[in-house]
């Protein structure tokens, strides 16, 4: 369910996205990714410098189900703190339910364009999964939903 929800979610945003990008990377977990590439292309092509990283996170002591969707503030990756902050003051302001992830392991693609020679601002957002990677897989119908409507938010703000 890990991957399918957050293209799930993205396709749902696409529906009503007017300025914005929404790309489909692949092999993020099996130590590679076509986040390099895709990250060059849409900035040289595009100008694009912003970027929010749509996938799925993990429940914990911090993250809980129900509490809507988890802002990440850092993994092992961290982005720039006032893209972060403006990330923050947004989700304010919108009204959503969301909640704040703070870790020092695990990532997502925004770690592949921290890496990358672009100056990517970027940000990972994802509701909270149960039992990631098993048949007992467990999301929140409310995460998803705040999921959603946060990205719509979002990419019309930013």
């Amino acid at each position: 369910m890990d991957n399918r929800l957050g293209i799930w979610s993205a396709l749902e945003v696409a529906k009503t996205l007017e300025n914005g990008a929404i790309v489909f990377s692949a092999w993020e977990e099996h130590g590679g990714g076509s986040v390099g590439y895709l990250g060059k292309f849409l900035y040289e092509g595009f100008g694009v410098k912003q970027a929010l990283i749509s996938d799925i996170t993990w429940i914990t002591e911090g993250v809980k189900h129900g509490k809507g969707v988890a802002i990440s503030m850092r993994d092992s990756g961290i982005p720039r703190r006032t893209y972060i902050n403006r990330i923050i003051d947004l989700a304010k302001t919108s009204k959503i339910p969301f909640q704040l992830e703070v870790e020092s392991a695990g990532g997502s693609d925004g770690n592949a364009l921290q890496r990358s020679p672009y100056p990517f601002d970027w940000c990972f957002i994802g509701a909270a999964e149960d039992f990631v990677h098993s048949p007992d897989e467990k999301v929140h119908k409310k995460d998803i939903k705040s999921m959603v409507e946060m990205y719509v938010y979002l990419m019309k703000k930013l």
